[in-house]
């Protein structure tokens, strides 16, 4: 499970010229899933992504989480976040999660994100335009199979 996650000022999805979803202060998290990937794996990225202290506290030092910060949160389905690009210029995609198997994963992600932190997310599989508004700018990268 790969996750790219964003501090941001706002956030919004955009599907066939219409604003599906958006958020004001918090992250975008931008997540792809692989056949390895289990329910584990969703609960160390949800604890890790609502915990992390990358928020600018009193002292202008990252010292706070979204929690702290009563963000939210916008989560966006990414399959091309497993793309390999080891072999020519076109990437190979063959180690992202097919969609009938990364849409309850990713369902459930969201899920379990949204008890913790408002959580909004874009429309799987659709072909999304994402606007960011980066603060920072500030991106982290997890990455399970690291982990």
């Amino acid at each position: 499970m790969r996750c790219v996650i964003q501090k941001v000022n706002k956030s919004s999805v955009t599907v066939d010229g219409k604003i599906v979803s958006e958020i004001g202060r918090g992250l975008n998290v931008l997540v792809g899933f692989t056949d390895t990937d289990t329910i584990e794996d969703i609960k160390y990225c949800v604890r890790k992504i609502v915990n992390l202290r990358i928020f600018e506290d009193e002292n202008d030092v990252m010292n706070k989480s979204v929690i702290d910060e009563h963000g939210e949160i916008l989560s966006i389905s990414q399959f091309t976040l497993y793309g390999d690009t080891k072999k020519g210029n076109r990437p190979s995609y063959i180690r992202a999660l097919g969609g009938e198997k990364a849409l309850p994963m990713y369902e459930e992600f969201n899920r379990q994100l949204n008890e913790i932190v408002p959580t909004y997310a874009g429309i799987f599989g659709a072909d999304m335009k994402v606007s960011i508004l980066n603060d920072g700018p500030t991106t982290i990268i997890i990455d399970t199979e690291k982990n």
